[in-house]
């Protein structure tokens, strides 16, 4: 079996000659083949010895891998540049070859004090200038007489932020790397106080509190990572606090987890919906049931995806009628829900669910309103000629009332509906 060097398996993949990379179906297609290089090379860093037998590539040395990984990385930030990378893939490969080369480089045992002249250069690249690296990640590879020098060029900066104009600090791409170092660095320094400064800022939105949390996470101080959480979820209740609150859901059930019951009500009822609902009965059992329901009588579609997850599907089918539920979608997962019960009420449902669909004509309905008939009628044959009736009539109403429309007929006749 002939094995192929390391370099000439992974750069091809990750390089091109096209000029066309800013249409996003080419990006899209070469990202792809990026991440094939991105996987070749994890194995290279992870398990080389298994690289002859997946791949057919010959086991590279420490030193190559790096090689590869670093002219891979140069040569993506070059392709992103120039392309359409609107669905992300050569992103991800990109944070992929990010992730891979301190790897690499602490592998190799790369020069510190050049490998921190080029990460730091790599922040002020002229075309491409939105991606980062991390200090705690390089450590390893950089030591102290890299991160030194790191710290170095750190210290020049803050001064270039400080001689720039107040005004500009919000928006200057000196002052955003600025923060970031000063915040890896906490990080890496395992610094509680700096992690609190740097994350936290002046404490006026939801998120930097998560932040702080997170960073504070990563040096395992989860005590305060959890109570940072709680700050979080209980700044407000936007979508920030919420992620807050997640997070310190998160932290809970990772190390604290006799606290999840009553954390469980907590964002119940700051947040009541049906995923917090279903959160809490999880946590708890169907014995918080009857008060879940109470709490969600204000939100009938949460009641009723939630009556409908528990598998309480009558339930959920009264709440609905008793509330006044207008959420479509809500209808729709109740109707298929119902079906097993009572299809003949189920149909109806669906029917004034494509009956809505159809009021407004668009041509990009017409298609899935047939195929979403066709599928009632296979339904309706099961429950029996009645329900068989009840579609096919109002198929036929359908067809009366949008006679003047070709392409939905058309559409219809398609989907071989009488």
């Amino acid at each position: 079996m002939q094995l192929t060097p390391l370099a000439d398996a992974v750069l091809p993949l990750i390089r091109t000659d096209s000029r066309e990379l800013w249409r996003w179906s080419n990006a899209n297609r070469h990202g792809a083949q990026m991440l094939d290089g991105v996987a070749i090379l994890e194995l290279a860093v992870a398990e080389p010895e298994a690289l002859p037998s997946t791949y057919r590539v010959v086991v590279p040395t420490p030193r190559e891998t790096y090689q590869v990984a670093h002219k891979a990385l140069a040569s993506a930030i070059r392709i992103i540049a120039r392309a359409d990378d609107s669905s992300g893939i050569i992103g991800d490969a990109v944070r992929g070859l990010i992730a891979l080369h301190p790897v690499a480089a602490a592998a190799a045992e790369m020069p510190p004090a050049k490998l921190a002249e080029w990460m730091w250069q790599f922040h002020f690249d002229d075309d491409v200038d939105y991606f980062e690296l991390d200090p705690v990640a390089y450590a390893p590879a950089l030591g102290a007489k890299g991160i030194a020098r790191l710290r170095e060029h750190v210290e020049e900066l803050r001064a270039q932020v400080a001689a720039q104009p107040a005004r500009e600090h919000g928006h200057s791409h000196e002052a955003f790397l600025l923060s970031w170092f000063d915040q890896r660095l906490a990080v890496l320094d395992r610094d509680v106080d700096a992690i609190v400064r740097t994350h936290l800022r002046d404490g006026k939105v939801a998120a930097w509190f998560t932040a702080t949390a997170k960073a504070l996470a990563e040096i395992e101080r989860y005590d305060l990572a959890i109570d940072w959480a709680c700050q979080a979820m209980e700044f407000d209740l936007g979508h920030q606090a919420r992620q807050g609150g997640d997070y310190w859901w998160q932290l809970l059930g990772e190390h604290q987890p006799d606290s999840l019951a009553d954390a469980a009500w907590t964002m119940l009822r700051r947040w009541p919906g049906s995923d917090t609902a279903a959160r809490l009965e999880e946590t708890v059992g169907p014995k918080a049931r009857e008060e879940i329901v109470a709490i969600l009588q204000a939100r009938p579609s949460a009641l009723v995806h939630f009556l409908v997850g528990v598998g309480e599907v009558q339930g959920a089918w009264d709440a609905a009628h008793r509330l006044g539920l207008d959420d479509r979608l809500a209808w729709d997962r109740l109707a298929s829900a119902y079906e097993s019960i009572d299809p003949g009420a189920a149909i109806e449902v669906h029917l004034d669910g494509v009956a809505a669909d159809l009021v407004t004509a668009s041509t990009r309905a017409y298609r899935p309103a047939a195929r979403r008939l066709a599928q009632l009628r296979e339904v309706a044959v099961n429950a029996g000629p009645e329900a068989v009736a009840t579609v096919d009539s109002a198929i036929a109403d359908l067809r009366e009332t949008y006679r003047r429309r070709p392409s939905m007929l058309a559409a219809f006749d398609g989907a071989g509906l009488p």
